[in-house]
């Protein structure tokens, strides 16, 4: 398979593999945004060159919208193979081009975050230990920061101390987010409005810089709810699932 990698010369012309509508859709729209401010960072954003979702992002840790200490690290983003194109070796064809530009820019190895078992939205860690990857750091209920050391003293990433702290949260509903997927774009304001419409407390904080997220109370800035300072779910809702919840809270 041909990888594609995204530049400003072809960003607009490309799709981005999970949202490969138009660059009218607001989805397609704030994610293209959010890479064209992180190209020149050192973001990569490699895909396989077929419709769907085939493809890779990274960039230096040091950049990334996470809270950890990684420094010199290269922290995956998102590996996402799915459908037709599963059980091709696609994913190890993305996962061995990350490598080899890491090493190539003489990074320390490469960090992710995963979970105690299989999650959406998380690397799978069954595949990442396959790899060779190890766990370097949890953080509750079930994040775990995974990591592929290039040399034996290469140094161990951690989650700062901000992801074991919710005290200052106020009661009800709180979540952070980004517009490092595209699904935000559509998904918080429909969780606001139905909300809103039962007069439910909600607060939906964007994250909208690095700075913010590398000291973000959770590991994964993209999608966070919590209630009464208590973790909910990182998955992005359906208004399905955000009524369950809801309904399971009293509210």
């Amino acid at each position: 398979m041909e990888l594609v990698k995204l530049t400003h010369a072809n960003l607009d012309l490309e799709h981005i593999c999970c949202a490969i509508s138009s660059n009218k859709d607001i989805q397609v729209l704030s994610k293209k945004n959010w890479l064209k401010e992180r190209l020149d960072e050192g973001l990569v954003f490699l895909k396989g060159n077929v419709r769907g979702k085939c493809f890779i992002e990274y960039i230096p840790a040091e950049y990334a919208w996470i809270p950890i200490e990684a420094d010199g690290y290269m922290y995956i983003d998102c590996l996402w193979v799915s459908g037709q194109f599963k059980g091709h070796g696609y994913s190890n064809l993305l996962l061995n081009a990350c490598i080899e530009e890491s090493r190539e820019k003489g990074k320390k190895g490469l960090a992710v975050l995963s979970s105690t078992k299989k999650m959406g939205f998380l690397s799978d860690p069954g595949y990442m230990k396959c790899k060779g990857f190890a766990r370097a750091d949890t953080a509750e209920p079930y994040f775990e920061l995974m990591y592929l050391p290039f040399a034996e003293d290469a140094g161990r990433p951690c989650f700062r101390n901000t992801v074991h702290n919710h005290s200052s949260m106020p009661r009800g509903f709180v979540l952070y987010y980004t517009n490092q997927c595209p699904f935000t774009a559509k998904y918080v304001p429909l969780l606001e409005d139905m909300a809103k419409a039962r007069n439910v407390a909600f607060q939906a904080i964007h994250i909208r810089s690095r700075e913010e997220a590398q000291n973000a109370p959770t590991p994964f800035t993209t999608f966070s709810l919590f209630y009464d300072s208590q973790f909910v779910t990182h998955e992005i809702l359906s208004e399905k699932k955000f009524e369950k919840i809801m309904v399971s809270k009293g509210v």
